[in-house]
């Protein structure tokens, strides 16, 4: 192998402020959604976010839980192969993985990103369909998400995050008029 001097540069493009707002989106999301979440530290290892039911005197019921560990991914790129990388060690460490699709722009083949952005997707995935997808063939370990458009249709954004919600059991939010 020729020195690193030698070699042909790599041409990645590295984005860690659009990388990180894929948790900050998703933290979004789900505060709207009226779930208190958390961001775990920097570097935690299996999950990103800690959601928990707003009310703390919730009790779980049957079919509930106390709290959902949520992984998220992101992918920056519009055209991008709709796979990102999970390792198999980590999936019993996360109740629900979210992967991002961010969109900000074209950047396969010779684009590069002034074009093709659209709005962010969230598929909000739990633990059972990353298992049943994962591919551990490759030391990347991807799941792939390209010709699962029917499958996934039901995790995409507030559909997703509706799962997260009935885990931790917190109902939608709504104002009761008074009735005197």
């Amino acid at each position: 192998m020729p020195p690193a001097s030698d070699r042909a540069p790599i041409d990645f493009l590295r984005l860690p402020v659009v990388s990180l707002s894929a948790e900050y989106l998703v933290m979004g999301h789900l505060l709207r959604r009226n779930i208190l979440t958390y961001k775990a530290p920097p570097g935690n290892e299996g999950y990103d976010l800690i959601c928990i039911h707003p009310d703390p005197r919730h009790q779980p019921k049957k079919g509930e839980v106390a709290q959902v560990r949520v992984q998220v991914k992101s992918r920056y790129q519009t055209d991008c192969d709709r796979g990102f990388p999970v390792k198999e060690v980590s999936i019993n460490a996360f109740d629900f993985l979210v992967v991002a699709f961010l969109n900000i722009g074209k950047f396969f083949g010779r684009n590069d990103g002034a074009t093709g952005w659209t709005e962010p997707e969230f598929f909000t995935l739990p633990a059972k369909f990353i298992r049943k997808h994962h591919d551990a063939r490759s030391s990347w370990q991807k799941v792939r998400l390209r010709g699962l458009d029917d499958e996934i249709a039901e995790f995409k954004n507030e559909r997703g995050f509706e799962l997260i919600a009935e885990a931790l059991g917190v109902k939608r939010p709504r104002k009761v008029r008074g009735s005197q």
